[in-house]
């Protein structure tokens, strides 16, 4: 297969490039336009691949985009290029309603016209697959406010997003079944939980706390840290995104989890933890823990219902959360320059969506 891999360049996006070109044959157009968030540095380990070309391209820019399209002729779309940050998005919400909605319908539009050209054996193979988040559904009950069974996100669960990045997300998922439902597109949508692991900007939680406890910085809990997420080790992210494009079936919803629900004050003080073992000092680097005012809207519980995935695609995650994190760990300590590079001097780990 010719897969066509927008957002490439990014934290998932750069570990499904990494996997189909080291586990498969086939070959990967990666369509980024290396916003803060996206570096090639990320994808050094494959970059010489006779299999693998890089588009520096907005997915805004429809005609950019049908020359990709008509140059590489690819047999998928895997979706990935989005703004992805809480913060960031209600700080600055206006790039996600660019990049994740208007950008959704540009390229569904550009793919959809590739796909109509193609003869009836390529169109019956095609698939466009977007990658989206848990955080469409909102947030669940948590155990502080339920006594019974907790229930968990399943693929009918109604959508309730709470962020202005959410909110984006779910648009986007909506115009991908239209365009299904409407001109008959064959699209398969895949909403995944948290993803922790090698090559993740550092304004995300863990290797933001993992960066400041180095440096001896403060490490900030937003409210009393009881916030619960599932968290997905993103290498197995990424086998289970190829699973779908391969084998998923189209007009399907799949949602990815890692099975590891984990209040956020417990990952904060697990990774402390590896620290002490891997990098000790005098003190403990759980004395670093600061509590920091919550953020505006903050859901307090994501929980994948992942059976869907094990039952129709026999995908299972392999690290449990505890080898996830220590191979982040330990990643992150043996790639300080890459740390360094990718903040570029404009990001210094501050807060945003006050």
């Amino acid at each position: 297969m010719k897969i066509l891999v927008t957002g490439g360049a990014g934290f998932i996006g750069s570990a499904v490039v990494r996997y189909i070109i080291g586990n498969t044959q086939d070959c990967v157009i990666n369509v980024d336009k290396l916003t803060y968030a996206g570096n090639l540095e990320s994808l050094i380990s494959i970059a010489d691949s006779s299999r693998y070309t890089f588009e520096k391209v907005d997915i805004c820019n429809r005609g950019e985009l049908d020359r990709v399209f008509a140059m590489h002729k690819p047999d998928a779309v895997m979706h990935l290029a989005a703004e992805s940050h809480v913060d960031r998005s209600i700080t600055g919400p206006a790039d996600f309603i660019q990049t994740n909605i208007v950008g959704t319908y540009t390229l569904l539009e550009a793919a959809r016209q590739y796909w109509t050209q193609l003869d009836a054996k390529r169109k019956a193979a095609f698939r466009f697959h977007h990658i989206s988040t848990d955080e469409v559904y909102g947030d669940l009950p948590h155990p502080d406010e339920n006594h019974g069974e907790l229930p968990l996100f399943t693929e009918t669960t109604p959508y309730a997003p709470s962020s202005p990045y959410s909110a984006s997300k779910a648009a986007s998922d909506h115009l991908v079944r239209a365009w299904l439902r409407t001109y008959g597109f064959p699209t398969i949508v895949t909403n995944c939980s948290n993803n922790y692991g090698p090559y993740h900007f550092p304004e995300k939680l863990i290797p933001l706390v993992i960066l400041n406890a180095l440096e001896g910085k403060p490490l900030p809990i937003y409210g009393k840290g009881d916030q619960i997420r599932d968290w997905l080790y993103v290498e197995d992210h990424a086998r289970a995104l190829y699973k779908v494009v391969t084998e998923g079936k189209i007009g399907e919803t799949y949602n990815i989890g890692g099975h590891n629900e984990k209040q956020n004050l417990e990952v904060v003080q697990t990774i402390c933890s590896i620290l002490d073992s891997l990098v000790p000092k005098a003190t403990s680097y759980a004395e670093q823990i600061i509590y920091v005012a919550d953020r505006p809207g903050h859901d307090r519980r994501y929980a994948i219902d992942a059976s869907k995935m094990s039952a129709e695609l026999n995908w299972h995650p392999k690290e449990t959360f505890e080898t996830g994190l220590r191979k982040t760990v330990e990643w992150y300590l043996a790639n300080q320059e890459w740390c360094q590079h990718v903040q570029n001097g404009t990001y210094h780990r501050e807060r945003l969506g006050i």
